[in-house]
């Protein structure tokens, strides 16, 4: 019988552009409409929305990171599909211009207040610009 952390999951990740992720993994967390869940080999099925943020998974004991901008997410005990808007990894994220949006995005916000539209959209721009941001610090993955 194999230890669970020798087990993995396939995880694929997919934007309507890409396959930007399709590899055997041992954990995976993701920020769900509600808040982050965890996933592991074995886990009970289930579906879910996702909002943006980071999407970290472990291969090979090294974690890495995704930006994510909103999507769904189908867990099931041997495989694990995410659907979303977009997806970065650390590499692919120019630092500068995500801060640059952050600081146009915390502009907005003041700006608008709380006039619901233009609100949800500067909201949605700053926490993407965020989950890039973080996503960036973490650097490239040590190969």
């Amino acid at each position: 019988m194999a230890e669970q952390h020798n087990q993995t999951f396939m995880l694929e990740v997919v934007t309507p552009q890409r396959l930007i992720i399709s590899e055997e993994v041992e954990e995976l967390m993701a920020p769900g409409q509600e808040g982050y869940f965890g996933v592991w080999p074995g886990h009970t099925p289930f579906m879910t929305t996702l909002k943006i943020g980071e999407l970290s998974y472990t291969r090979g004991r090294k974690e890495r990171f995704l930006a994510v901008n909103w999507g769904y997410a189908e867990v099931r005990p041997d495989k694990v599909i995410v659907l979303v808007e977009s997806a970065e990894r650390p590499e692919e994220i120019d630092l500068a211009r995500a801060e640059q949006a952050r600081v146009r995005a915390e502009e907005r916000l003041r700006q608008f207040g709380d006039e619901a539209i233009d609100h949800a959209r500067a909201q949605a721009a700053l926490e993407r610009a965020l989950a890039r941001m973080a996503v960036a610090a973490k650097g490239r993955p040590s190969e």
